[in-house]
């Protein structure tokens, strides 16, 4: 590969060098990176090699730590490099990091249902969620940065993931994965469904970021992705995560109080974990925001009131068991 700033200083003077500008830019590169302090011990911070997995960023792509960029586009497939980089280049360090981390325990990158930016969220909680990184943002310092180049591909050569997409594609992309979405849902395939549902909110939230909270593009981006957060609980209170669904759809009300359909699915979580009391007043609030949704309410009612006799009876049966013959209860 052409060194970065070899290109750099060619676009300045010619087409031909504006064209190999171009063709640099999204080029996906995929490396492995560990990342040391620049004490005497050099403590590492991130390994990709111990998690086993190689980081892959698109060129030009806006990567929150754009040093990397600049530093992988002066390198060569295969070779194997160390750089030394200021604080003005690794304030952000700890945020991408933390990205990371929450990528290979197998998380989302970001809190897609909290309503604020990355940076709005960590004043938020006072904290990153690790200590190390927690440091590092309080007191900022130049780090060590060990690449191993290990693939360059181009556009047509990779399938490129919402993260990598302009925020045009996102939302071209969020009607599709919406469809695909529901019908997944219809053929009872709810844990493949959740990932399109996700996958939508994310192009929604990273385009979100960038509007300014509570005007017109942001209110219309915030219905759309609660539409899907809701699809997303539907999902879930299919899989029998109910505490996850009381979590998004209580994110919506604290929100939005006239979510009807958001009530109504916490609703039926706090049914299902035995909230007796949290679920009549949901469900007393799905009334008066939309009274044509008695018939549903009532039938969910009714469901419970079935589950609580039946657990009654049930226990009736342990304790006669119990106190009559000492043997151990059965379930049934």
């Amino acid at each position: 590969m052409l060194c970065f700033f070899c290109i750099v200083d060619l676009c300045q003077t010619s087409f031909i060098g504006l064209f190999f500008f171009l063709w640099l830019l999204f080029l996906q590169v995929t490396f492995h990176f560990r990342t040391t302090l620049c004490d005497d011990d050099r403590t590492v911070i991130d390994d990709s090699k111990v998690v086993g997995t190689p980081m892959e960023i698109v060129i030009g792509n806006m990567f929150k730590l754009d040093i990397w960029e600049t530093l992988l586009s002066s390198m060569r497939t295969g070779e194997v490099a160390e750089f030394w980089c200021d604080i003005i280049h690794t304030g952000v360090y700890p945020l991408v990091s933390k990205s990371m981390r929450r990528i290979a325990d197998g998380k989302d990158p970001v809190d897609w249902h909290i309503h604020t930016c990355g940076m709005a969220n960590m004043f938020a909680y006072h904290s990153l969620g690790y200590d190390d990184l927690d440091e590092l943002m309080k007191e900022p310092k130049p780090l060590y940065f060990v690449m191993e180049l290990l693939k360059v591909q181009q556009p047509s050569e990779y399938n490129r993931e919402s993260w990598a997409l302009s925020d045009e594609e996102r939302l071209k992309a969020v009607p599709v994965l919406h469809g695909q979405g529901n019908k997944l849902y219809k053929q009872g395939r709810y844990q493949e469904a959740t990932q399109k549902y996700k996958e939508a909110i994310i192009c929604i939230k990273n385009v979100q970021t960038k509007e300014k909270a509570w005007d017109v593009p942001w209110l219309k981006l915030e219905k759309m992705a609660n539409t899907l957060t809701l699809n997303y609980c539907q999902c879930l209170l299919r899989m029998e995560e109910y505490y996850e669904v009381i979590e998004h759809t209580s994110d919506i009300i604290n929100q939005h109080p006239g979510a009807v359909k958001a009530f109504y699915l916490r609703g039926k979580a706090h049914m299902e974990v035995w909230n007796e009391a949290e679920a009549r007043q949901d469900f007393s609030r799905v009334l008066d925001l939309n009274p044509g949704m008695k018939k549903a309410v009532k039938k969910e009612l009714a469901a419970g009131e079935t589950i609580k006799c039946w657990d009654e009876e049930e226990s009736s049966s342990i304790t006669f068991l119990n106190s009559s013959s000492h043997l151990e209860p059965t379930l049934k």
